[in-house]
């Protein structure tokens, strides 16, 4: 256990500084001027560290001032112990500086998603650096290369793990108006399952159409075989451009469907097999930036129900 410091024997720190720059410089005018202080202000910082020590640390020799024995010795002490604290105040905030703060999500929900919103939090944050890397669907939570994860996870949190809950779990269709046009009507879904359907390889075991139909009470059978795309980014693009329709989760395209580019097809949603949430390692959460940023991204999350 570390022993307490007894903060009473502390002399004042700001006359320190006075000190340190008047020895350095034998000079009270100079150190004055080198610490933008006034001549009086720097003699009465020196006065108060000889009140407070009970030691005189300055003699004057005609219109010169000179360090007593007691001074130099002091000086000595003194100056080591603000290089001390200096380059341990250099490490903190070179680390900081040097290893930014790793986030990692899906690639789509980084570019529609997160990417427009980072410059925000680098104004509300100037001091925190965040590294933003994206990966493709069926990713988990990797500590080694992130600090921080945006996932849709269908496994158990490992013990070690914090999470935090964060978009509701909810997928639906959307398309191109221009689509629907073409129906003249609103679409049921055993209408909508005669439209091209666009698939996303490799999330069927996260969501799918045929979950969709099933929720929906219609024969999941019946629909077109599914267009298959690489990622939701395309699937999206592609609905856009009136080629299919495709299944999102709203955050996906929350201002694609307020600019009238897609259009919801109707108001049934399906459950996904597991839950988006934030997480990272317990341990990151002694770092402050952390907490910071998790709870920016929480804010913006809740903007979308604005």
């Amino acid at each position: 256990m570390t022993n307490k410091i007894d903060l009473r024997k502390l002399p004042p720190l700001k006359s320190l500084k006075g000190f340190e720059a008047t020895a350095r410089l034998l000079s009270v005018r100079g150190a004055a001027e080198e610490l933008n202080l006034t001549h009086p202000a720097v003699s009465h910082q020196i006065q108060l560290l000889e009140s407070y020590i009970g030691v005189k640390l300055f003699a004057r020799v005609g219109r010169n001032i000179c360090l007593t024995q007691a001074g130099q010795n002091y000086y000595l002490f003194v100056r080591q112990a603000l290089e001390i604290l200096i380059q341990g105040t250099e490490e903190v905030t070179s680390i900081n500086r040097l290893s930014p703060l790793r986030f990692q999500t899906y690639i789509t929900l980084s570019i529609r998603w997160l990417a427009p919103k980072l410059h925000r939090f680098s104004m509300e944050q100037p001091d925190i650096d965040i590294q933003l890397s994206s990966c493709s669907a069926g990713w988990e939570f990797d500590e080694n290369n992130a600090d921080i994860g945006l996932i849709y996870s269908t496994s158990a949190l490992k013990s070690h793990l914090h999470w935090v809950d964060f978009f509701e779990a909810e997928f639906f269709p959307v398309c191109s108006p221009d689509l629907i046009k073409a129906a003249n009507s609103n679409l049921t879904a055993q209408q909508l399952s005669q439209y091209p359907l666009l698939k996303v390889s490799g999330e069927e075991k996260y969501w799918s159409w045929e979950q969709w139909f099933k929720s929906a009470g219609s024969d999941s059978k019946s629909y077109q075989s599914p267009i298959e795309v690489d990622t939701s980014a395309a699937a999206i693009e592609m609905a856009i451009n009136g080629e299919g329709i495709t299944l999102v989760s709203a955050p996906l395209v929350t201002a694609d469907l307020a600019s009238g580019r897609l259009v919801k097809l109707t108001d049934h949603s399906s459950s996904g097999n597991g839950k988006w949430g934030l997480v990272c390692n317990k341990s990151a959460l002694q770092d402050p930036r952390v907490e910071v940023f998790m709870n920016w991204l929480v804010t913006e999350k809740t903007k979308l129900n604005e």
